[in-house]
């Protein structure tokens, strides 16, 4: 039997391995086993980091809008929490994402949500007696 010379396809399938890897330092860039860990360990962490990202940037959202209502209590006069259920209560659907923004950039415009917010409980209200 004649004996096969993998070198071409060996080397193409490394390279790939080694390109993906270039920036990382030492053994983890030029040994093709430990290539092959580190590209999977970070495949992994990439992964779950995705799931992080997002997780941390509800939260950010979150205190962003907490801050606002903590520093304007008298034209909002709820916390975080009674604000958000009495947005979805009164069917005005806006995602945290969204109110950071208009907290962040347009604060009045979130009283003025508060507001309609009051005043449609308000209404319910008086209906309801």
């Amino acid at each position: 039997m004649a004996r096969v010379k993998r070198g071409c396809i060996a080397r193409k399938r490394r390279t790939k391995m080694s390109e993906f890897t270039s920036s990382f330092r030492a053994a983890h860039s030029k040994r093709t086993r430990t290539i092959s860990e580190q590209k999977i360990k970070a495949l992994v962490s990439a992964h779950r980091d995705r799931d992080r990202k997002k997780r941390d940037f509800r939260s950010l959202w979150i205190s962003r809008i907490n801050a606002i209502i903590d520093q304007n209590k008298k034209n909002i006069s709820n916390i975080y929490n009674q604000f958000v259920y009495n947005l979805y209560k009164s069917q005005l659907l806006l995602n945290r994402k969204l109110i950071a923004q208009i907290a962040i950039l347009k604060g009045t415009c979130l009283f003025l949500i508060a507001k309609e917010i009051r005043s449609k409980k308000n209404r319910i209200q008086e209906v309801l007696i």
